[in-house]
């Protein structure tokens, strides 16, 4: 499979942050790029943002002189779209608006030659769409590149109705040969990430409006217990909470109000306030030089246990047990049902239920059910819940054992599912219905979340981690506590369960 030749000349139309940073990426390459703004001043000022961007790195020994000035020279402005008729590839980075778009792509049709492909980096319009009325449609895909282009590993390569396969083999390869990650996918509303990622944003939300924890906890316990870079509020604050809501609400129309995709109104009242998070300087943090970052909360710990029993198979919660071991905790293990037995308190991995639910149906009185974690060896942090029935002192208790891994326990109320293993579970669910509708292959979309919003662990190769079987229970419990369509669980998760297979069979690339 080969990409687009080297010597080929590649057109941009578009000069704002993505487009310019699509034509840097393109110049590092080594081809000419052409780049257009219908905007007058628009093509250069974008060509001098990319210039300065080299000089910074230039100066911080990055890039050398004799490098910047071949990269600058490769870079022209044309004044219109008829000056890209020599282009090979022409991508367009312009407006998220529909007809703009096809009015864009009409033009060029009559401007390049016949073979030239004409790539869309749209997030949110359907690729089939804007090819529609061509006379060549089939030349037509998605190029999808995340901000900063420059920086962003990872390319979605999108097929619309109409694109030849050869063309999106080029785009693959292309996009490799530059230097990212590319993964195709069918043109659907969201593509991989921007559908996938929905419930990390909707999790968070959801647990907010339940009254779990604040935003400064809950980011905590997933940055600190689920490794993931942001938590959901943080992150929401840094993209704007108008775009976060704006594209949640394109997913959720586009998909006929499925309330697997139901925006938050608590986010919409963000919106309306204007509070869309750190370029407005107020989001669910507050931001500026005198701003300070409110702590997470975290639970008292009890002593350090003496002995604890281990009661059965903790499931993914075993490395928990051998962790202990290590930290000097005695440890006795008999039959039972995935509990660690110690003195003032019960523990046991949540399954979906609430504690005060499994208490109700004959667990232990002095039940505390903790959080998945990324690596419970090494987590900074960990989310417990306690029983309405316990006693006083189970939490202290429960953070107490964890205190003997140097891991602090965040206390939340008792919501089903805690934080991190509902989000996981949940972007599991999307991730299983993406492939079983044909949007995108397991790997791909694995390698889409952790390239493209560097996920710990592709949702998909986590459940596998987790068990697909857990995961299923965690979705029908939580599908059962809240009466919620939300949390449905996808008909290939199922299939899967029963059949024994893992959910992400293909081999990493």
């Amino acid at each position: 499979m080969n990409g687009l030749p080297r010597w080929s000349v590649v057109g941009v139309v578009g000069a704002g942050a993505m487009g310019a940073g699509i034509a840097q990426v393109a110049a590092q390459a080594g081809h000419r790029v052409l780049l257009y703004d219908a905007t007058e001043g628009a093509a250069s000022r974008g060509r001098g943002g990319i210039l300065a961007a080299l000089d910074r790195q230039v100066e911080k020994g990055r890039l050398a002189v004799s490098e910047r000035e071949a990269l600058a020279g490769r870079l022209a402005v044309v004044p219109d779209l008829a000056g890209l008729a020599e282009a090979g590839l022409v991508v367009e980075a312009i407006v998220e608006n529909l007809e703009i778009k096809r009015r864009v792509f009409a033009a060029l049709e009559e401007v390049v030659a016949p073979e030239a492909i004409l790539a869309t980096n749209t997030s949110s319009l359907s690729v089939t769409a804007i090819a529609a009325g061509l006379r060549r449609p089939d030349r037509v895909a998605g190029l999808h590149f995340f901000n900063p282009a420059p920086l962003m590993a990872l390319v979605e390569v999108v097929a619309g109705l109409a694109s030849d396969p050869s063309v999106l083999d080029t785009l693959v390869a292309t996009a490799r040969d530059w230097g990212k990650q590319p993964v195709r996918a069918r043109s659907t509303p969201g593509f991989i990430v921007n559908r996938v990622a929905r419930p990390f944003y909707a999790e968070g939300l959801r647990l907010l409006e339940e009254g779990a924890a604040d935003a400064a906890t809950l980011d905590a316990v997933m940055r600190e217990a689920g490794g993931f870079r942001m938590g959901p509020f943080e992150l929401m604050d840094l993209i704007g909470h108008d775009v976060n809501a704006a594209v949640t609400k394109s997913v959720f129309e586009a998909y006929s109000g499925d309330p697997r995709f139901r925006p938050s109104l608590v986010q919409q009242e963000f919106v309306a306030a204007g509070w869309l998070g750190r370029k407005s300087g107020r989001g669910f943090y507050a931001y500026g030089p005198e701003a300070a970052r409110p702590a997470p909360g975290t639970l008292a710990p009890g002593p350090v246990p003496r002995a604890v029993v281990v009661e059965g198979d903790l499931g993914p919660a075993e490395p928990l047990a051998a962790a202990l071991a290590e930290a000097g905790v005695a440890l006795t293990r008999r039959g039972g049902e995935g509990l660690l037995r110690l003195e003032g308190a019960s523990l046991a991995l949540s399954d979906g239920r609430s504690a005060t639910a499994r208490v109700a149906a004959g667990a232990p009185a002095d039940l505390v059910v903790f959080d998945l974690s990324l690596d419970y060896r090494a987590a900074p942090r960990i989310a417990v819940a306690v029983a309405d029935q316990a006693p006083d002192g189970a939490g202290a208790a429960a953070a107490g054992l964890f205190r003997s891994l140097g891991t602090a326990v965040s206390l939340l109320d008792d919501a089903p599912g805690l934080a991190v293993l509902r989000t996981v579970a949940m972007l599991a669910n999307e991730a299983a219905e993406a492939v079983l509708q044909g949007v995108a292959s397991a790997d791909d979309i694995d390698r889409a979340m952790t390239f493209g919003v560097n996920y710990p662990r592709g949702p998909l190769a986590w459940a596998d981690a987790v068990g697909p079987g857990r995961i299923l229970a965690v979705l029908d419990a939580l599908q059962a506590a809240t009466g919620d369509d939300r949390y449905r669980p996808s008909l290939l998760l199922r299939r899967r369960v029963a059949t024994g297979r893992s959910l992400h069979p293909e081999p990493a690339r």
